[in-house]
């Protein structure tokens, strides 16, 4: 098991919104200023400065900002759910009450986030195990894993993208591939996802592309790879799904190397 599968980012005076998304990991954000907003499918959850906010491995969700004159600004910690598990002796956990008001849980947030700058496993592995003890009490038993979204009659159309990742795609050729019209296609498409076809692939395009960005990459390769128009569009794009710019994530990673 690695502990150095556990990623942070710090956001600092947001002004953009997040389009509906999701992530393969715990996301656990704590809100040093200002109020975030999660709108989930039929709720929305709003986080005070001092708060900590938390969604579940692939829940869909966005983040509206509220007022876009107050900068919102936040530390993010992904943690993997096997990661989550091992940590549990093979617990498998769900957040229903995703918002979490703790002055511990917020300073071992904090120590888990400094642990992750040092990159020593050992101490990595330390903090996480005290985090997680204290958001336990938080959380429930889920008797199922962590599923991915429901495709329904589209795991073909999932493997296609996957597979094609770094490909234009055609809305057109999509619903051909799943025997529906085009309008029928993007219909079916968010009501099984909770997104649409054109979000979730500029979703995975720039997850995808986020893991071979490192201290050494050109980052106009890597948006050309991606079939993005220039630098300012995959940047612009970057931008809406993580919180930060490619460039800005580039230099977090030369500072933490």
């Amino acid at each position: 098991m690695s502990f150095n599968d556990i990623e942070y980012i710090t956001i600092e005076n947001q002004t953009t919104e997040f389009p509906k998304h999701f992530h393969e990991t715990f996301c656990i954000s704590l809100i040093h200023k200002g109020i975030e907003q999660i709108d989930f499918e039929n709720r929305s959850l709003f986080s005070e400065a001092g708060s900590i906010s938390i969604t579940n491995p692939y829940e869909v969700h966005s983040n509206p900002l509220i007022d876009r004159t107050s900068c919102l600004k936040f530390d993010t910690i992904y943690i993997p759910n096997d990661l989550m598990k091992h940590v549990l002796n093979g617990e498998n956990i769900l957040f229903l009450n995703r918002k979490i008001n703790s002055k511990k849980a917020n300073k071992l947030f904090e120590e888990l986030k400094n642990a992750l700058d040092t990159q020593d496993s050992k101490t990595i592995e330390y903090c996480l195990f005290q985090f997680v003890k204290s958001l336990k009490p938080y959380s429930q038993t889920n008797e199922n894993e962590n599923s991915e979204l429901n495709f329904d009659h589209f795991k073909q159309i999932d493997r296609y993208i996957e597979n094609h990742i770094c490909d234009k795609f055609c809305l057109n050729e999509l619903a051909k591939i799943a025997n529906i019209n085009k309008f029928g296609f993007v219909k079916k498409f968010k009501a099984s996802t909770g997104m649409t076809p054109m979000n979730y692939i500029l979703m995975r395009k720039i997850f995808s592309s986020k893991k071979l960005i490192s201290q050494n990459s050109e980052l106009t390769d890597i948006a050309y790879q991606y079939s993005f128009t220039d630098l300012a569009h995959f940047s612009k794009t970057f931008k809406r799904y993580i919180g930060l710019s490619p460039k800005k994530y580039q230099e977090r990673i030369f500072k933490n190397s």
